[in-house]
């Protein structure tokens, strides 16, 4: 027994039981591993095998214009690059046969072109792209291509409609079925839409319902109208002439004007006239748009009312529309299923129709199948889940294949919706396709399992250097990657066992975690990442650096009005890292002057005045850390005028200590006694030592120590071979005291170094030498007499002896190297006492030469507006001579395509470090339209090598630059001027302009116009219907490519300023009378002309408002007519309303074209744009022709 939905096959009896065995067996020791995540690493990305991915395609169902090449799209990635073949209709589409069809180069992308001749509906069908490499097979979705169609409408003769009024009526449109369906409206003969309301509307069919006539619907002009969006054009049904019958008098009446012309009309309880019955079915698909339609019969016109039963309308999705006929919901759910009901009521009664609606799905994805990387010997699977109503059909196909035919896999396993893959073996990637199906539509998916074996590598930057601070947690990071996963092993300075372990800790992505740095974990690191298919290795120095400390940090103070105040904050810090202080105020920067004033160690605040009170922060820092101290600054009051009590005399800084003693002496310490001052009301917070040494800096003294201040005994440590000399300070709330005088001098004996020369490095200054640096110890770090360094180096990997010399500089310059060989080098400082340490041994490299090989076969592909894939064939590496650093690219604009066009010719660069066989770069930020020039050269960390051969190209053309100038002006009081220039970069050749605006009212936008310009125009005069309005304007030029870079400006609003002299002009006594004659002698030509009209007789008028239409015009041969209208060639007028200047109707003709004069076709629709003259009689005279004109061609009769 099977079952479909699950996919699985289950059985009974002995057979059963051995399949299910079998399965198990399968199944127990499969253990799945994860998917490998690939870095996005280019030099990863280049070299990595992977079947095909389909990138983009056409949509499924594909309509295309007939007058309009076809582009059947289909893109595809992959390395090696795909190969691509179509199918049409199931069977191999050769396009070599056909010389209309073309397919792009590297890509699928089908291109049909008509310029010779040929049938669109030719080329109708199904198709589907084949995208292959070595890897697998891609499949593209199946695309219908159809061609768009706009039949015509059926010649018909329609007879006039009678109804009596109060009756409902039903003028059906019956539209020509089109592809895709069109869009309906309904006009009159003056090109207005029929105006719809509770009363009058259009149903979702098309047709025009009346739920009652009246006597003014009369009418000899209701036309149906079709709009083909595709070949936008535009059908029209031949006019219906409506009589109303009415009761009192039983004749037609064309022109009532009330509502019922004053007659009693017989009033009736609603009925509906869409849909039919008391019940209807309606089914959507799930994420599709549900319409529910009720239109009503009855007088007075009833009102719509639309409810669901078991629970409300979905509120946020529903919306009801053409005054409650329409319900619309958007975003159909399952919970959307029901029962709705219309309701219809009026005065005499009510009527309720039923909708019954099901919700189906075509199939939607819940677990879509992704690619799957896997090593060697991985295990893995694919899932494909899809949900639908019905249930979807789940169908593998393996290089589109079904997989039940395709060649049987040991490893591979399908059940149901699911693929399972174990111990997966090189040459076994493949391409699979799930395919999710019911009778609503269909899901395709691709998802490749790629078995990938790539030996390792290391990601990261080389020889990283990692500065950190003693005692924090550091990670030392070393990226890698390899299929199947490398080992990582991390090694210091080259030597020992792994390091995991102890306050060390390997992290899975290959990081170094070490709990507390200390000083004895400087050193190099080295990361080796090992697998079956091979070894790679990277270095990453660390450097622990001492901590960024305020010693001596400020204290709270109280100070009075005008006395001067101090913080202290005095930093400790590595030697090698730069520290900065800043000081702020409640958080925000503390602006200096003369009163304020900083220095390193302190801030001084004199004159103190109540705005000083606050919290003060200072903040030390260093590029790697920082510290910070913070103190308030109280403000006292005014010392009271107490005549007895000494407390209200004011607190003071402290009195100096006195009387320093040395005792206890030391190689490196001392100790230091001394008595404390009077605290003068404020107690001693801190003692704060420091000393003097006669031999680098004499006289200036240093911080050596801080210590609390209820201590007046302590022992200092000291430095070798420095003659000391120590002074006091004591610190209260108000400051520091004055320095205690000094005592006797203390020199400590000297020692070998204790500290180790920092960057130690190796380079060379030419391409036979190396020399080796390193910075010098400081004064005091030196410990006694006779400095000089011991300097070795040898030559990396060979195992020779040490080269040695002694230098009292920090240079040493290593002659007669080869051209870039890595040494190993190190360096201790030495005095009369002995060797400090050694420091780690570091690699350095000589000199570097010209590299002597230049990039070969220099080449352009995938050039467009901006970008172009660049191509050359590498050098050896050994002629680089010297640290690869970039294959550098010279490129320069040689010109622009657009004729006249001046261009800067400077030579740019672009480096692509790339080491692969087939290097590839991509060159970015070109302009469109121009010719490029450039070539290549090999550059190492020095030098540049001979360029490649020089190649020149050109870029695409593009959308241009916004124009370089526009401007609005005030004209005339109803008008602005509007002025631009062309842009700076055209990227192209100029097409046109295009002029966007709309109203602006506050955060208001009104409905946005659109105006067109040829390129040669390039000022416009626009009339303005309010003069008070501010419009908002969005111009840019064209190219054939398109609408480029939009230049958006607002209108100023209009001042009476601007225009007094024309309002002065019109006040003056010689304008008035001036116009006065004027006006005199149009009236007497008027009188005379109406005299010799009166003598020349009278002649019939013939009235053509009520002659019936004559059911075959005279029309064009192929009935129909392209509105679409060729924006380059039509004619700029020289003023144009911002609304346009047309009926108040929205709906009118006039928003489906942009002007000119129309004339209609056999079939009534008509030709040209929609925008009509008319001639100021309205009606023709004399003896014209006898044809029966429409209400439509009588518009366009008038000359």
């Amino acid at each position: 027994m099977e079952d479909r939905g699950s996919g699985a096959t289950t059985m009974s009896g002995p057979g059963g039981r051995v399949v299910a065995l079998t399965l198990l067996s399968f199944l127990l020791p499969w253990q799945e591993t994860a998917s490998i995540e690939v870095p996005q690493d280019q030099k990863i990305l280049l070299d990595l095998k992977q079947p095909p991915t389909i990138t983009k395609q056409s949509v499924k169902d594909y309509i295309v214009d007939p007058r309009d090449n076809i582009i059947i799209e289909c893109e595809a990635r992959g390395n090696p690059v795909p190969m691509f073949q179509w199918r049409r209709n199931g069977k191999v589409f050769s396009t070599g046969k056909d010389p209309r069809v073309t397919m792009r180069k590297r890509s699928g992308t089908l291109e049909i072109s008509f310029r010779n001749g040929g049938r669109p509906e030719d080329y109708e069908g199904e198709y589907q792209c084949y995208a292959s490499n070595d890897y697998g097979d891609a499949l593209s979705n199946k695309i219908l291509l159809r061609v768009s169609k706009a039949p015509l409408w059926p010649k018909e003769v329609l007879e006039p409609v009678s109804v009596l009024e109060g009756s409902p009526l039903v003028l059906h449109c019956n539209p020509p079925p089109g592809l895709p369906p069109p869009y309906i409206f309904w006009m009159d003969s003056g090109m207005f839409p029929i105006r719809q309301d509770k009363r009058v509307s259009m149903g979702l069919n098309g047709d025009l319902y009346f739920s009652n006539v009246r006597v003014q619907d009369a009418e000899t002009d209701y036309c149906c109208n079709a709009r083909f969006l595709f070949t936008h054009t535009i059908q029209q049904k031949n006019p219906f002439t409506l009589k109303v019958q009415t009761n009192e008098y039983n004749e037609t009446s064309h022109n009532s004007t009330g509502t019922d012309g004053g007659r009693r009309v017989a009033e009736t309880t609603p009925t509906f006239l869409s849909p039919a019955g008391a019940e209807s079915n309606k089914m959507v698909l799930r994420d599709e748009e549900l319409l529910l339609e009720c239109i009503a019969a009855g007088l007075p016109t009833p009102t719509i009312k639309w409810f669901k039963k078991g629970g409300d309308l979905p509120a946020p999705k529903v919306r009801l529309e053409k005054f409650n006929k329409t319900l619309r919901i958007v975003g159909v759910s399952e919970e959307d299923a029901g029962e709705y009901v219309c309701m219809a009521n009026n005065q005499l009664g009510s009527i309720r129709h039923s909708i019954y609606v099901q919700v189906k799905a075509a199939p939607y994805w819940l677990d879509q199948p992704v690619n799957l990387i896997l090593a060697p010997e991985e295990n893995g699977r694919l899932i494909c889940r899809a949900g639908g109503n019905p249930k979807p059909d789940i169908q593998w196909l393996v290089n589109g294949q079904p997989v039940e035919s395709s060649a049987p896999n040991p490893n591979r396993q399908v059940i149901g919706d699911t693929i399972i893959f174990r111990s997966v073996q090189i040459g076994s990637s493949a391409v699979y396709q799930c395919n999710a199906s019911n009778q609503h539509g269909y899901l395709l998916a691709n998802a490749f399992v790629s078995v990938l074996d790539m030996p390792p590598r290391m990601l990261g930057p080389k020889n990283q250097l990692i500065k950190v601070i003693r005692n924090n947690r550091t990670f030392l990071d070393c990226p890698f990657f390899g299929s199947p996963l490398p080992a990582l092993r991390w090694f210091k300075n080259g030597q020992g066992s792994g390091l995991d372990g102890g306050h060390y800790r390997v992290h899975i992505n290959g990081s170094l975690e070490i709990k507390r740095a200390q000083t004895e974990d400087e050193g190099t690191y080295t990361c080796v990442a090992n697998s079956i298919l091979g070894k790679v290795e990277n270095q990453v120095r660390l450097e622990v650096k001492e901590p960024t400390r305020i010693i001596r940090a400020p204290v709270h103070q109280s100070a009075t009005r005008g006395s001067t105040a101090r913080f202290d904050c005095q930093v400790k810090s590595d030697p090698s890292l730069p520290v900065t202080v800043t000081w702020t105020k409640e958080g925000k920067d503390l602006r200096l002057g003369w009163r304020v004033k900083a220095d390193q160690e302190s801030l001084t605040i004199s004159k103190v005045e109540q705005s000083d009170e606050g919290v003060y922060s200072c903040t030390a820092k260093s590029a790697i850390d920082q510290d910070w101290a913070a103190a308030r600054l109280t403000m006292l009051e005014e010392a009271s005028l107490h005549p007895s009590v000494s407390s209200a005399l004011p607190a003071a800084r402290p009195d100096p200590p006195i009387d320093l003693e040395l005792s206890d002496p030391a190689a490196r310490s001392i100790r230091l006694t001394w008595i404390p001052g009077n605290d003068n009301r404020s107690p001693v917070s801190e003692f704060r030592v420091q000393f003097e040494e006669d031999k680098w800096e004499p006289g200036r003294w240093q911080n050596l120590s801080s210590f609390p201040g209820d201590l007046n005994s302590v022992v200092l440590q000291l430095l070798p071979f420095v003659n000391y000399k120590f002074r006091v300070i004591a610190v209260n709330a108000l400051g520091e005291s004055q320095p205690s005088r000094t005592s006797p001098r203390y020199k400590t004996s000297g020692a070998a170094p204790d500290a180790v020369p920092r960057g130690l490095r190796g380079w060379g200054s030419r391409k036979d030498n190396m020399e080796i640096t390193w910075e010098p110890l400081l004064d005091l770090e030196k410990n006694g007499p006779n400095l000089h360094y011991s300097v070795s180096w040898r030559r990396k990997d060979s195992g020779s002896d040490w080269n040695n010399v002694s230098s009292f500089s920090f240079v040493h310059v290593v002659s007669d190297t080869d051209t870039y060989v890595p040494y190993e080098i190190k360096v201790q400082a030495r005095n009369d006492f002995g060797a400090g340490p050694e420091s780690n041994v570091v690699v350095g490299w000589s000199g570097e030469d010209k590299p002597s090989e230049a990039p070969a076969d220099l080449r352009v592909s995938n050039v467009d507006a901006t970008t172009a894939n660049v191509h050359w064939k590498p050098v050896d590496p050994e002629s680089v001579q010297g640290e690869f650093k970039e294959y550098r690219l010279y490129y320069w604009r040689e010109n622009s395509l657009v004729p006249g066009l001046q261009v800067s010719k400077e030579k740019k660069t672009r480096g692509f470090y790339t080491t692969v066989k087939e290097p590839s770069g991509i060159l970015t930020d070109l302009v469109p339209f121009s010719t490029y020039k450039m070539f290549m050269v090999t550059a190492n960390s020095r030098y540049e090598g001979p360029p490649s051969n020089k190649l020149e190209f050109s870029t695409r053309e593009g959308v241009p630059d916004a124009p370089s100038f526009f401007s609005i002006k005030p004209r005339h009081l109803d008008s602005l001027h509007l002025e631009w220039e062309e842009p700076l970069e055209p990227n192209g050749i100029l097409t046109g302009y295009q002029l966007e605006y709309q109203t602006v009212n506050g955060s208001e936008l009104g409905p946005s116009k659109q105006l067109t310009f040829p390129p040669n125009v390039t000022e416009f005069l626009l009339r303005l219907p309010d003069r008070n309005t501010r419009y908002r304007f969005f111009l840019s030029a064209r190219t054939r490519v398109g609408a480029g870079e939009v230049y958006a400006d607002d209108s100023t609003h209009f001042t009476n300023d601007a225009y007094v002299d024309q309002v002065d002009v019109a006040t003056q006594g010689w304008f008035i009378g001036l116009m006065c004659a004027v006006a005199l002698i149009i009236l007497i030509l008027l009188i005379v002309c109406f005299i010799k009209r009166s003598r020349g007789g009278k002649y019939p008028v013939r009235d053509k408002k009520d002659l019936p239409l004559d059911p075959v015009d005279q029309k064009d041969q192929d009935g129909s007519f392209d509105y679409h209208s060729d924006e380059d060639n039509k004619p700029l007028a020289s003023q144009t309303s911002l609304d346009g200047n047309v009926k108040e109707s929205d709906d009118s003709l006039v928003d489906y074209g942009e002007g000119g004069d129309g004339q209609f076709n056999e079939d009534g629709s008509f030709i040209g744009q929609y925008t009509v003259k008319k001639d100021k009689d309205g009606e023709t005279e004399g003896n014209e022709s006898s044809e029966a004109t429409s209400p439509v061609n009588a518009i366009y009769s008038l000359a």
